[in-house]
């Protein structure tokens, strides 16, 4: 276990907290890639930019772009053994712990209001059971969003977030999330199962699965950036999530076959949000074409609010969507917390409340008002995100070099050349693609002025 409190050049491995099994750090990994971003956007993204050729587009992005940047982060994050920040300086490149600061501060700017839309969740949870989004689902959510209601449940959601980091590695975020990811993938399977037996469902599979390549060509250049992002957003990429979990780990298993775990359970995820959502908007005649940050909330309520039984469908779904939300929350706290523990003496509690309030403060004008929401998830997917992730492949591909590559092939049976096509993907198609979506981004950002703050 870590001795609290000292500095980072002088913690070693046996000092630090560690995961208790392979499995567990899995499972949090799992955890921390299936969030919001597969269950809140995913579903939406994917009606918004045309179904399944934006899936398409989303399914080359995650194993041609994240499966490689996921690898790189978990090279830094075993190698030092050491937070997001610190990992960089003892692996002698002192000058690079810029983009560990960057990762944590992604990390931080994102959990500040995704934490608010966890906040939601509760509220949806509990409306579920008494029906009250039943009568008018819109102007429900135009109540719950924003202002005080949303101020409060924001701050519940942090605090449970806080909690549970407050624990640890083994006896916080392990246990929690050994119980949370099997949960998330049991109830999404029983309620997508029942999907499957709505009339006009096929349709919604349809529009999910067959895809339309003349909307993929029209929407290119749109459908691209929000593709990539969503893929770093869906594998916590680029917030220093998966350094922070891989210094965690006390052993050499293989890299390759966790981090291909990962990636393909948190896709299974995704898609399996889609096979639940997409066709209950079809069966009640909903148009799934809707964007925004209420989307799934006033769209799924509608759905629920007119099926039999729809109280304890409506809460089985915003369970998981909680669950989901807090396995993704407490992996962003940790990110930051990992760091102040390693860089003071407080103690984890202390450092996890300190932290955890600071950023419910930084959350505050996305509960007050959606406009700031909308305002910090676009800076998130088009800018802070692929940013962080160049420069994490950029410091693995082109300064780390080898032997970020004697890293990866430890406790594995790949060979070389596995290891060199993956070295030498990240450093050109990878980088290639980051720096497409970057400049993709910035036109978003830039010249459609969404860089503008919502004053």
């Amino acid at each position: 276990m870590r001795l609290i409190g000292k500095p980072a050049k002088h913690i070693h491995m046996s000092e630090r907290e560690t995961w208790a099994t392979r499995a567990g750090f899995i499972l949090a990994a799992v955890g921390s890639a299936v969030g919001l971003g597969n269950i809140w956007q995913f579903p939406f993204k994917t009606a918004q930019f045309g179904g399944s050729s934006f899936l398409v587009v989303y399914l080359i992005a995650v194993l041609g772009i994240g499966l490689p940047a996921i690898l790189a982060e978990f090279v830094i994050g075993r190698k030092a053994n050491l937070n997001t920040i610190d990992a960089f300086e003892k692996l002698g490149y002192r000058n690079w712990r810029i983009v560990g600061v960057l990762g944590l501060a992604t990390g931080f700017w994102i959990l500040s209001y995704y934490s608010v839309v966890g906040g939601w969740v509760l509220r949806y949870i509990a409306g579920s059971l008494t029906g009250a989004y039943f009568g008018d689902p819109a102007a429900y959510f135009g109540q719950v969003s924003a202002g005080m209601d949303a101020l409060v449940l924001h701050a519940v959601f942090m605090a449970l977030v806080i909690g549970i980091v407050a624990l640890g590695i083994e006896d916080g975020i392990e246990k929690a999330t050994k119980l949370m990811v099997p949960s998330i993938v049991v109830i999404l399977i029983a309620l997508a199962v029942w999907a499957f037996t709505l009339p006009g469902a096929g349709e919604g599979y349809a529009y999910f699965l067959s895809p339309n390549f003349d909307a993929l060509t029209a929407n290119f250049t749109e459908i691209v950036p929000f593709a990539v992002g969503q893929a770093f957003f869906s594998l916590s990429l680029g917030m220093g999530a998966m350094i922070t979990y891989a210094s965690y780990i006390d052993g050499d298993e293989s890299l390759f076959s966790d981090s291909l775990t990962i990636v393909v359970l948190n896709t299974f995820v995704g898609v399996l949000a889609g096979l639940v959502v997409l066709p209950l908007l079809f069966a009640q005649g909903i148009d799934p074409n809707t964007s925004g940050a209420g989307a799934v909330f006033v769209s799924v309520a509608t759905a629920f609010a007119e099926l039999p039984a729809g109280n304890i469908l409506g809460f089985f779904f915003f369970v998981v969507v909680l669950v989901a939300a807090l396995s993704s929350a407490i992996s962003l706290l940790e990110v930051v917390v990992s760091w102040a523990v390693d860089n003071t003496s407080y103690s984890r509690p202390v450092i996890a409340t300190g932290l955890g309030s600071v950023i419910f403060a930084l959350g505050i004008p996305s509960a007050w008002d959606t406009a700031w929401l909308t305002w910090f998830d676009t800076l998130a997917y088009q800018l802070l995100l692929p940013l962080s992730v160049l420069g994490i492949l950029v410091f693995v591909g082109w300064v780390y070099g080898r032997p970020a590559l004697a890293e990866l092939l430890k406790g594995s049976n790949a060979g070389e050349g596995l290891g060199l096509t993956w070295l030498w993907t990240a450093r050109t198609v990878v980088i290639a693609g980051v720096v497409g979506t970057l400049i993709l981004g910035f036109q978003t950002l830039f010249v459609g002025g969404a860089i503008v703050p919502p004053f």
